[in-house]
């Protein structure tokens, strides 16, 4: 699946949900969304938890 029709895929998603359930279930179904993708690229090895933290925190190494 390329990323534009996953991105999409998840547009109509948030779309049916807010029609269906209004702003905030939108908000929360876009969060689970967001926090699904994540995990998914830290098990595909493409997301470094650490460097994320690290930039959180204010200690970029670039």
């Amino acid at each position: 699946m390329t990323p534009t029709t996953r991105g999409m895929l998840v547009g109509a998603v948030l779309a049916v949900t807010a029609v269906a359930f209004g702003f905030w279930a939108m908000i929360l179904v876009a969060l689970f969304v967001a926090v699904g993708y994540a995990v998914g690229r830290v098990l595909e090895g493409k997301l470094d938890v650490r460097g994320v933290t690290d930039a959180l925190r204010g200690r970029r190494s670039s």
